[in-house]
Parts: C-alpha cells; sequence; structure tokens
C-alpha cells in the first residue's frame, strides 16, 4: 500500500470511526466531540495503532503528519470565536466577560499553585518548585475547541453561553501572559545565564503581534470579500484568509544581539481576524454561518486525531498519576470558584454564577503549547508536560459532557433546539409531491 493510500485510509476511518461512535454517544446522552476523542483513543497508537497493520490504526508517526489539519481546525475555531467580540454584544457583557475572564484565570493560577507547592513538600523528588509554579500557570488555559463545539451541537443559547464564549477566548491572552511570567521565574531559577528580558518580553510581542496581524487580515478580508458576490466564491475567499492567517502565523523571526524570538499565535491572529470581519462587514454573519457548515468535517478529523494523540503511557507513572489528580482537583476548584466570585463580583446572573465554572474545565491545545515550551526547563519541563498530557486526557474526555450539563441546568440547551436535517427534507419532499 502506498502512503499517500495509507494515509487517506486511516483518515476515512478515523472519520468514520468518529461518526459512528456520536450515534452509540447520542444514545447515552453524550456530546459528539466526546465521542470523536474516544474513538481517536481507539484507532490511536496505544490501541488500533498498536497492532501495526497498514490503514487500520493511526501509528505516532502518522499522527505527526497531522499537524496541518490541527492547525486549521484551530484556525476556524479561533475564527468562528471572534464572532463573539461583536461591538452589539460587547457593549452588552463586555465589561462583565473581562473581569471574569481575568479574575477566574489568575484565581486558578493562585489555588492550583498552593496546591502544588504544598504537594512539593510531600513529594521533592518528583514536583519542584519551578515546575509547580509553570503547572499553575498552565492551568489558566480553557480549550475553546471543545467548548465551542457542545455549543454548536446543542445550539446553547442564553445569558451563560453569551458570557462564556467570550471568556474562553480571553482566556488564551491571558493565559499566555501568566505562563510567561512564571515561566520567566522558573527558568531563572534552574538556569543561569538566560535574559530574564527576553523570557517575559517574547510572550507579550507574542499577544501585541498576533493581534496587530489578525487586525490587518480582517481589513484585507473585508474588503476582498466586497468583490465576489456569488456565494462560493465568497465561502472560498472565507477559507483562503482563515489558511492564510494560519500560514503567516506559523513563521517565527529572531532580532539579531538580544536574542529575542518573534513569533504568533494562530489562535489570536485567527480570533481578531474574525472579531474585525464581522464588525465592520454588512454580511458578516451569513459568511460566518457558511464557514461553520464547511468546516465541520475538518473538526471531525481534529478531534478524532486529538484522541488518538492522547499518551496513555503517562498512566503508568504513579507519581505523574498522584500531581496529576491534585491538579485536576485544585484546576476544576480554581475554574468553578474563581468564575463564582467573579461573577457575583459583577452582579451576573444566578445561572452564571452557578454554572460558568464549570463550562470552563476542558482544557487542550493551548496548554500543551505551554507545556511544550516548558521542556526547556529540562527535568522539571518534563514532568510539566507528563502532568499536563495526564490533564488533558482527562478534562477532554469528561469536560464536554460536564459542559453540557451545566449549560442544560442552566436552561441554554433546550431538547426542542435538537432537529434532524435528514427528517427535516423527507418531510418538504413528502409535501412537495402531496401539493
Amino acid at each position: 500500500m502506498t502512503q499517500t493510500a495509507s494515509v487517506f485510509l486511516s483518515l476515512s476511518i478515523a472519520m468514520l470511526a468518529g461518526l459512528l461512535l456520536s450515534r452509540l454517544a447520542k444514545l447515552v446522552k453524550l456530546p459528539s466531540v466526546t465521542a470523536y476523542l474516544i474513538s481517536g483513543v481507539l484507532i490511536g497508537p496505544f490501541v488500533l495503532g498498536a497492532i501495526g497493520i497498514q490503514g487500520i490504526g493511526i501509528t505516532s508517526e502518522q499522527i505527526e503528519g497531522f499537524g496541518l489539519i490541527a492547525d486549521l481546525a484551530l484556525g476556524f475555531i479561533a475564527f468562528s470565536m471572534g464572532n463573539e467580540f461583536r461591538l452589539s454584544q460587547l457593549k452588552k457583557i463586555g465589561k462583565q466577560a473581562t473581569v471574569i475572564g481575568v479574575l477566574q484565570a489568575l484565581i486558578t493560577t493562585v489555588v492550583v499553585d498552593i496546591a502544588l507547592i504544598a504537594l512539593h513538600f510531600a513529594m521533592p523528588d518528583t514536583l519542584s518548585i519551578p515546575a509547580a509554579i509553570v503547572l499553575a500557570s498552565v492551568a489558566t488555559a480553557t480549550a475553546p475547541a471543545a467548548t465551542l463545539m457542545v455549543v454548536k451541537q446543542y445550539r446553547a443559547k442564553g445569558p451563560v453561553t453569551d458570557v462564556l464564549l467570550p471568556v474562553v477566548a480571553l482566556d488564551d491572552a491571558v493565559g499566555l501572559v501568566v505562563f510567561a511570567i512564571s515561566f520567566g521565574i522558573a527558568r531563572s531559577m534552574v538556569t543561569a545565564g538566560v535574559s530574564p528580558l527576553a523570557i517575559i518580553l517574547e510572550p507579550l510581542l507574542e499577544i501585541v503581534l498576533s493581534l496587530l496581524l489578525g487586525f490587518v487580515m480582517g481589513l484585507l478580508f473585508t474588503l476582498c470579500e466586497r468583490y465576489f458576490h456569488s456565494r462560493s466564491k465568497r465561502m472560498a475567499v472565507s477559507v483562503t484568509f482563515v489558511m492564510l492567517t494560519v500560514a503567516i502565523s506559523s513563521l517565527k523571526f529572531e532580532i539579531p544581539g538580544i536574542g529575542i524570538h518573534i513569533g504568533f499565535s494562530s489562535l489570536l491572529a485567527c480570533m481578531m481576524l474574525g472579531t474585525v470581519f464581522c464588525n465592520i462587514c454588512e454580511v458578516s454573519e451569513e459568511l460566518m454561518d457558511r464557514s461553520d457548515r464547511w468546516t465541520t468535517p475538518v473538526l471531525i478529523l481534529f478531534f478524532v486525531i486529538s484522541g488518538a494523540e492522547l499518551d496513555l503511557s503517562v498512566f503508568s507513572q504513579w507519581a505523574v498519576v498522584v500531581v496529576g489528580i491534585v491538579y485536576i482537583i485544585a484546576r476544576s476548584l480554581g475554574k468553578y470558584y474563581g468564575a463564582n466570585i467573579s461573577a457575583k463580583m459583577t452582579k451576573s446572573d444566578p445561572n452564571i454564577v452557578k454554572y460558568l465554572g464549570i463550562t470552563l474545565l476542558p482544557q487542550a491545545g493551548v496548554a500543551l503549547g505551554m507545556a511544550i515550551k516548558a521542556v526547556e526547563l529540562g527535568p522539571d519541563g518534563a514532568i510539566v508536560r507528563n502532568i499536563t498530557l495526564f490533564a488533558v486526557l482527562i478534562y477532554e474526555i469528561v469536560g464536554p459532557f460536564l459542559t453540557k450539563m451545566a449549560l442544560t441546568k442552566a436552561g441554554d440547551i433546550k431538547e426542542e433546539g435538537r432537529r434532524s436535517a435528514r427528517n427535516e427534507h423527507l418531510a418538504l419532499k413528502t409535501q412537495n409531491k402531496q401539493k
């Protein structure tokens, strides 16, 4: 079997497995995203992929080659998140979402810091102070992909959802700043001769430049869209600019002489792209809706591949499991009570106070990116990576279900919101025949 045939067969099986398992998930009232992740685990390198039959499962080598799909999917997810920053909407909840987004992230960091530093004294050989500090900053990040997928699948709408999406989007920016400071402190504790200025300045430059890139691309997107009138070509323009923004975001530069590296965050850049476009383009709502439909297969593949990436080997290390459990409990408490306290401070709706924190538990892409950066700490970075992998494995499988449960109890998800497009089409076809 050729390499091309093997790749396409693996991707086809991955998507089919995700779709079939989503039907079973519906029977037990689990979100589809959970089914996609579980199917990824089943066909991944630790289950079917371990058998070694070409094209049946996904191997570790193939996962590395699927990075393009993940980058593209995250770009469209961030682009969709930008739609939540319409000025008309921000006038209503902008201050509220900002206060909650910043405070819950900081409270989570403090809670995890306290828990892990205390654990350090019980397990000094396993968890160091630098590793504890970095892990606490990683805890700020929330996965926008899983949250957005649940919201779209169940057509969630209400006060909790209105605040949730902007808060999740803000988490990336806040998390990068907190990580920059924490990583700088940790690295200065374990490494000599490293410039603290470069450690702190690089992530801050990443945030500013990413937002600037997204702003410029948003202006160009809006200008270009005006020259096309057919739906298909305007849809193609949307896809082009998201792909172009992701591509530019992958570029990295170095300032000679001072050792500062300049890079971009594709999530922040694409989020700003969507924000600028939805606020200055008169037909942005239609194009945003059409792009969501186009990206569905890409997102299914993304979640299945994400499931295949989950490293089950972390369960073989008892120390990682212990620290991971403490991390998960502390982060969950920090997110819940952080959102609870900050929502009360802004006099939010009672349902926001009660349920928002639960919806902020999923964790994946941004946290993994931070963990990869933390590997530069050496042995301390390795424990950060392993704990993050452990937490992501748990959060990605359980988190979407908890998000769905919280939004249902808050009244943002209603049973009548679910409908079958197939049955609607058949009913319409029957009516036309009768006429």
